[in-house]
């Protein structure tokens, strides 16, 4: 068998997804035991979403720094093993859910341990002062800043410092934000501390994960909150008006599924300050990612060609307009800088030439999701010439059945009207019990070069599985999580030989 391309295949699970007894999944033992289930399924990918503090909603997307790491997947018991909490502090914790994560109830629990293990390294109960203090050094360009930003958060009870905040300290006047670190000097120690431990148990994860075969792939939201560490420490980079407001915010245009468009709401960068600084910002910012994962999804693609700009305050989308951004001399950066980049383009939604063709240039596969291929025509017939149907697929593909923001595949076929399954069951030719897997088969077997099933649908999970509803804000939204004993070895079997037979083994055709 020949072959010009690397054929690969991989699971979409978050870290906040796995099982754990504390409520939310982390990096302790049960991700390692995950890493050694899906190395023995032949994948070689798993893919997380956004790694980031989570605000408001929870959203990954829409995290406190794009540099920080989320606090609350840290390992509680990794710190007792540390000596930096005792066993008896995790004896009696809450009654918490297995297949979903209460976010409030594992903050209000977690938080507190996860600051007394941070105040028992300060006080020296640890044997790691000098790999902290080069982290500190080796971050200084976001760490400090966004330990600044948290305990403001917490002292005044919202992120929203352009508005919750006292004038001077939202506005960062020098003289009144160091006088705050001064005063809050040993809580902005704490976070730093937290962001320490995040790192440790982060890179010990990445190096056994790469050690079983697999990479890590990873997540980047091409805007950033409002409300967040990143729009505070650098208001420059993004378009504000006179008295220092943002002007304009994201979104797209109405079309067929929305009459007034979707109001997104985040800042929008001012590409002319980014492009003189060299993309300083955001070369930083890929820096930081990349020696996180090995292989990173750019969420919104088509924002690096143009993106849809509304004026701030305005209640609808309707009003807004495209803006050109500068993703060629962008990219071209980026590659003097790293070399040949290992990026997925998200490039869902409205395309243009000039979006393919920026994705083109620079070698990035697109997306593909086969939920998306079974539409009709004009005449109301099945539409089988449909770009995200698997015959019409070249390499130059990441497909997947769904992503985290459609529904599981049984929970959007078991939603579909008669005629609609109907066309489903004819194309993959099995029954409505063999549905799910018959459309895991297809797209392995495609041409697509990489292949990415979300474990909910591995595990044949409905509609209450599903991850995230777009658009809304419901505490089920980002908290779906595997329960023990999900994950059988009968299931990794399955999948395995899926993989060896639709060669995705993660060698030439050649080398096999």
């Amino acid at each position: 068998m020949n072959s010009t391309y690397i054929r690969t295949a991989g699971i979409l699970l978050h870290i906040t997804s796995l099982s754990s007894d504390y409520g939310i999944g982390d990096l302790g033992k049960e991700a390692y035991r995950m890493a050694d289930w899906i190395a023995s399924t032949g994948v070689g990918l798993w893919q997380v979403l956004p790694l980031g503090p989570t605000g408001f909603g929870n959203s990954p997307y829409a995290p406190r720094s794009t540099f920080a790491g989320n606090e609350l997947l840290i390992s509680l018991e990794q710190l007792v093993y540390e000596g930096l909490l005792d066993s008896r502090d995790l004896e009696h914790h809450p009654v918490f859910s297995r297949d979903h994560v209460d976010f409030n109830r594992v903050l209000t629990w977690k938080l507190p341990l996860l600051k007394k293990a941070a105040a028992n390294f300060l006080s020296g109960k640890h044997s790691h002062q000098s790999a902290f203090d080069a982290f500190c050094s080796k971050q200084a360009f976001w760490l400090e800043e966004y330990a600044a930003f948290m305990v403001l958060y917490e002292t005044y009870g919202d992120g929203r410092w352009f508005s919750h905040w006292p004038k001077e300290l939202g506005r960062r006047d020098p003289k009144a934000l160091d006088a705050f670190k001064a005063e809050h000097r040993g809580k902005l120690d704490e976070w730093k501390v937290l962001q320490f431990f995040f790192e440790m148990q982060w890179n010990a994860f990445k190096l056994y994960v790469n050690a079983k075969g697999l990479k890590l792939m990873g997540d980047v939201p091409i805007f950033v909150a409002s409300d967040s560490a990143d729009t505070w420490s650098n208001l420059h980079l993004f378009k504000t008006d006179a008295q220092g407001r943002f002007s304009a915010v994201s979104g797209v245009p109405p079309d067929i599924f929305s009459e007034t468009g979707q109001l997104w709401g985040n800042p929008v960068y001012d590409w002319d300050v980014l492009k003189k600084d060299g993309y300083g910002w955001w070369i930083k910012r890929l820096e930081r990612l990349f020696a996180m994962t090995d292989i990173l999804r750019i969420d919104h693609f088509r924002g690096f060609d143009a993106y849809y700009e509304i004026p701030a305050g305005d209640a609808t989308a309707e009003n807004g307009i495209w803006v050109e951004a500068p993703g060629k001399d962008f990219f071209n950066v980026v590659r003097r800088h790293f070399g040949p980049v290992p990026i997925i383009a998200e490039d869902l939604g409205l395309m243009t030439p000039s979006v393919e063709e920026l994705r083109n240039s620079n070698g990035f596969p697109g997306m593909k999701i086969l939920q998306f291929g079974f539409g009709k025509d004009e005449k109301g017939q099945p539409n089988y010439y449909d770009d995200f149907l698997p015959h019409n697929w070249d390499e130059h593909f990441v497909a997947y059945t769904g992503t985290h923001d459609n529904n599981t595949t049984l929970g959007w076929f078991t939603s579909l009207d008669e005629d609609d399954k109907q066309m489903v069951l004819s194309y993959l030719d099995c029954s409505e019990q063999e549905v799910v897997w018959s459309m895991i088969r297809s797209l392995m077997l495609s041409h697509a070069r990489c292949a990415v099933i979300p474990m909910q649908d591995l595990l044949e999970k409905g509609g209450e599985a599903r991850f995230n509803y777009p658009s809304s804000c419901n505490d089920r939204n980002w908290s779906w999580r595997v329960e023990k004993g999900a994950c059988t070895a009968h299931i990794a079997n399955k999948l395995l030989d899926l993989v060896t037979i639709s060669a995705r083994t993660g060698k030439r055709g050649d080398d096999a």
